[in-house]
């Protein structure tokens, strides 16, 4: 479920009379995603430019997106959002571009909520991800990296290292109802993660997508065609954000390691940007470290969320056999990481 606010014809239409984008045909909500209320737009026509980055004009039959950004989005961050991928587009990378108002502003108000329209990305995410897929996401990846390179911006990451400890403590009471024993060993995990986590300005930083899952990227005949969702970026370690692709497409639906995917993502990965000796060397603790971020913050939303919210909550047990696997290469347990395809 991913439209949780209603928008009536009247208000869309008066909402679309800002835009020189043509007259309404199509609109649908999108059922994928767990965020924010998404709709796809049709439209008569393109975009005639302007200064927020718009699509190309005179193009009959345009789609779009449409999206209000929910409570767990802050409003204040949507500006920095919307700039790197504004940015990201103009310097060669293929995501949502945000479509700017006759009034050049991006962001604007719908059915009370913030709300933009971004331009629409043609292809589909993979359901069941193969090896194959994952050159093309690691190359796509070390491209949005390098072209992030010259914004500027900063927005720190709110679920970074720092926030694991206290996403802990707030599920300490719960947690265990989830599987016995749970939180003592993501205590025991988090007591080898943050003593080992790179020490700032030991690793390349820059702006991060922080959240490339499988169902964020767009694939057309076998390439990529589009990244989406960068509603969690950030700026933050580059080879952090590689691990969290390496647990995002690395594993198979049992929590099984691919060794073949990890060694082709990472192949990819540097075909566009090779990592660094040290970036190499931290992937271990960085692989569990972005295993504990996502599955302390599916916990929390598992045992904080009431009933009827607008939340769709992930199973948190998805991600303790990529934890304990990424603790078993970091204690010598394998032999090295070269042999796990990092």
């Amino acid at each position: 479920m991913a439209v949780y606010t209603d928008v009536s014809d009247e208000a869309l239409r008066a909402f679309l009379s800002a835009y020189d984008i043509g007259a309404l045909t199509a609109f649908r909500g999108i059922a994928e995603g767990v965020e924010n209320s998404n709709f796809v737009l049709r439209t008569t026509g393109g975009t005639t430019g302007g200064a927020a980055g718009n699509a190309k004009g005179g193009v009959a039959g345009s789609d779009f997106i449409l999206t209000l950004y929910e409570r767990r989005v802050n409003p204040e961050d949507l500006p920095w959002f919307l700039g790197l991928m504004g940015y990201l587009s103009d310097h060669g990378l293929s995501c949502p571009r945000p479509v700017a108002a006759r009034d050049g502003a991006a962001l604007r108000v719908l059915a009370g909520r913030p709300a933009a329209i971004t331009t629409f990305l043609p292809g589909v995410w993979p359901r069941a991800v193969t090896e194959a897929h994952c050159g093309p996401v690691g190359a796509a990846l070390a491209r949005l990296h390098l072209a992030g390179q010259g914004y500027d911006a900063v927005r720190p990451n709110a679920l970074g290292p720092g926030s694991w400890p206290g996403l802990l403590d707030s599920c300490r009471r719960d947690g265990d109802s989830v599987q016995p024993g749970l939180v003592a060993e993501l205590d025991a995990a988090l007591a080898e993660i943050l003593p080992a986590w790179p020490a700032p300005g030991a690793l390349p930083r820059g702006q991060i997508h922080a959240d490339l899952f499988p169902d964020n990227v767009f694939f057309l005949d076998g390439a990529v065609s589009g990244i989406i969702d960068f509603y969690f970026a950030c700026t933050d370690i580059l080879a952090y954000d590689v691990a969290i692709c390496l647990n995002a497409w690395c594993f198979d639906a049992q929590g099984r390691f691919d060794a073949a995917r990890s060694r082709a993502l990472i192949a990819g990965y540097e075909s566009v940007r090779p990592l660094g000796e040290a970036e190499r060397a931290a992937l271990p603790v960085l692989a569990a470290g972005a295993a504990m971020r996502f599955l302390l913050t599916r916990l929390y939303d598992w045992v904080n969320t009431p009933a009827g919210a607008m939340v769709t909550r992930k199973d948190p047990l998805d991600y303790l056999p990529r934890l304990r696997f990424h603790r078993a290469a970091s204690a010598g347990a394998l032999p090295g990481a070269a042999d796990h395809g990092f």
